[in-house]
């Protein structure tokens, strides 16, 4: 499983500055509204990272918990929490086994997370921690990139440059897709510059997951989850297709 380094993590909300994690929040309350069996009060946020769901559904009234296998990137979450006087529950662990305390109302697999881990087992291994934490009815919602998709427009070569207070980062993508185990090796490289002066380095390899449907759908339910959506992300309401790189899926659990 990946795990974010030192420099990676620091530049994390600068590289995803252009994602819009609130809208992303509404879609998990509309998700809450229009699946819940009974209201949504508390959720655990598996992989939460730099907690850019945890806060901003913490602010909304959520009691919540964070889990994360990286130091790196709870650091980051800890102190952002902490300026926004947000408490929430940081856990540093593995999702297919960390702990997160009592039963939730629902749990979240955000930002391709399931994606992280590769093997059959561990993918289960992780759905059923999942399931652990979640009440009888209770929701399970994440989003994955979509196989059909993947195949049909492939991975290619990309760069971003996002400013800094010093300067800027400079991030190059180069991946390379593995049909047979259902991955993409996602090389990441990246710079930091004060000026015309590289001030930081480093080169992370993500292996990332993509997932059919009825492979998502026999999982969920091997884990104790029944699957009720998946569309095409970030909707509730446009079916997935070729054209569709990640889904947004829906599971209560039973």
């Amino acid at each position: 499983m990946m795990v974010y380094g030192e420099t990676y993590a620091n530049e994390y909300d600068k590289l995803y500055s252009d994602k819009n994690y609130q809208s992303e929040c509404d879609l998990i309350e509309q998700t809450f509204l229009q699946f819940g069996t009974s209201k949504i009060q508390s959720l655990v946020d598996f992989g939460c990272g730099t907690g850019n769901h945890a806060i901003p559904l913490a602010h909304r009234g959520y009691e919540v918990a964070g889990v994360d296998l990286s130091a790196n990137m709870l650091r980051v979450a800890r102190q952002k929490s902490a300026k926004a006087g947000i408490k929430i529950n940081w856990i540093e662990g593995d999702i297919r086994t960390a702990q997160a305390g009592d039963s939730f109302d629902a749990g979240l697999f955000m930002f391709a997370v399931l994606g992280y881990l590769l093997p059959n087992e561990d993918v289960l291994a992780a759905l059923i921690n999942a399931r652990r934490h979640i009440r009888v009815g209770g929701i399970l919602a994440f989003d994955v990139w979509y196989g059909p998709a993947v195949l049909s427009i492939k991975p290619s070569d990309r760069a971003k440059v996002a400013p800094d207070a010093n300067g800027k980062v400079i991030r190059i993508v180069t991946p390379r897709l593995d049909i047979r185990h259902h991955t993409c090796d996602v090389n990441y490289h990246l710079w930091q510059l004060h000026g015309a002066q590289v001030v930081a380095e480093s080169e992370e390899v993500h292996t990332v997951r993509y997932f059919f449907p009825m492979e998502l759908e026999l999982m969920l339910s091997q884990a104790g989850f029944a699957l009720a959506s998946l569309t095409a992300f970030p909707t509730l309401n446009i079916p997935a297709d070729e054209t569709t790189w990640n889904v947004f899926g829906v599971a209560h659990a039973v």
